[in-house]
């Protein structure tokens, strides 16, 4: 994948299928991924059935239009936040009493929120090394920031698609300050431990004397898998970081949740950081939204997401598709993927057809292609998901298998 994973997930929202594959523009030749890209976009805009609409996806006028009802979410006859105040403080409060922490920051970025984190704790432990899995977010899509802006130093305790193991962490083979765990982790599939096997790699960094932060931009839809309320999934860390504009569909932004003393000092790298922005009202309007109106209806996502997940598997079974896979089988969170054997040009241009045709958007996201013949998407199950029955799945699934080479 390119970049960040919010740059790329702005311009398309799944995995980057772009690279390796045609680049000419000329007659006769390939489309570019540009105008692939703008195609599909045509398409999505298109469409009358999707699984998800994403707020990134939106236009301007949708964006604001989400914020019509502020006014029952905050007071908006109060004056503008200036550099962190006000609103700003009151979500932050807001956050801090859902997390079960004793405080929270806003930052603008989560790859900031977490740099400024471990940065904190190795001034604390003194050791500026972090442990954390291979596919994580800071290894995969922030381009070496921990080591090249924060002066940390990252160590992949596994690279397995799951989340490590509490061997892995007692066994690892040189001392760490800091253990990250991503939950879930996003491009192992989305995939969670069980609650036990969380608990248990949490204790092996403790006795290791080491602090435990959870990159947690998807924290919030991790209740319905661990069976447990978020201020005890996040009472097992140190310290945790939320996003606002993933699953609960905020404009933007993110907070760091921990003990006092660690956001006070996290506040002053937020503004050497240069995270001290003048006014952010607009994003954080947007947050208080996403948790007033968003978070409550997350484990219905994730229940109807295993609704269409099996669908899915029953459409290709039921099409002939020759190897098909849903991961995980019975998705963690309201994210999942898809992979089937075709390259990923060939599915991309079956996708954004039959929306065209049909005006529905089955797999609306990019396809990712790990390796010859082989391909993946990501599929996300939201509000628009629900009016999906696992009747419209197969249905949908026996017309795109309907447009593939055999």
């Amino acid at each position: 994948m390119s970049d960040t994973a919010e740059q790329h997930e702005e311009r398309t929202g799944a995995p980057s299928a772009e690279q390796g594959q045609g680049l000419g523009e000329g007659p006769g030749e390939a489309p570019s991924a540009e105008q692939r890209r703008e195609r599909r976009t045509a398409a999505y805009r298109g469409a009358e059935r999707l699984l998800s609409r994403p707020g990134h996806r939106a236009t301007l006028r949708e964006r604001l239009a989400d914020l019509d009802a502020a006014g029952d979410l905050y007071d908006l006859d109060e004056p503008v936040d200036l550099y962190g105040n006000r609103i700003v403080e009151a979500l932050e409060e807001r956050v801090a009493g859902l997390l079960g922490m004793e405080a929270a920051a806003f930052f603008p970025t989560g790859t900031m929120a977490q740099q400024v984190a471990l940065r904190c704790w190795a001034g604390r432990t003194g050791n500026t090394t972090v442990a954390l899995h291979g596919l994580s977010h800071p290894e995969v899509h922030e381009r070496n920031a921990l080591s090249t802006v924060s002066g940390l130093r990252p160590v992949r305790v596994t690279s397995e698609p799951r989340l490590p193991t509490a061997d892995e962490v007692r066994d690892f083979e040189e001392p760490f300050g800091a253990l990250m765990l991503e939950l879930p982790l996003r491009d192992a599939g989305f995939v969670l431990p069980s609650w036990e096997e969380l608990s248990e790699v949490v204790a092996a960094a403790r006795e290791r004397d080491a602090v435990v932060h959870f990159d947690g931009a998807r924290l919030w839809d991790c209740t319905p898998h661990f069976g447990r309320p978020l201020d005890e999934i996040a009472g097992l860390a140190d310290s945790v970081y939320v996003s606002f504009y993933k699953s609960l569909n905020g404009y933007s932004g993110a907070a760091l949740a921990g003990p006092r003393t660690l956001i006070d000092e996290a506040k002053t790298w937020r503004h050497r950081y240069g995270g001290m922005v003048a006014h952010q009202f607009p994003a954080v309007l947007s947050a208080l939204a996403g948790l007033e109106r968003e978070l409550p209806r997350l484990p219905e996502y994730v229940a109807h997401a295993r609704v269409v997940a099996t669908a899915l598997r029953e459409g290709f079974a039921a099409a002939g598709v020759p190897w098909a896979r849903v991961h995980p089988e019975e998705p963690h969170t309201h994210e999942f993927q898809v992979w089937l054997p075709y390259d990923a040009a060939v599915l991309e241009e079956a996708a954004t057809a039959q929306a065209e045709e049909t005006k529905t958007f089955l797999f609306a996201n990019p396809w990712g292609r790990p390796g010859p013949g082989l391909a993946y998407t990501e599929v996300s199950v939201r509000s628009a998901g629900l009016e999906w029955t696992a009747h419209d799945v197969r249905a949908a699934v026996a017309d795109f298998v309907a447009r593939l080479p055999h």
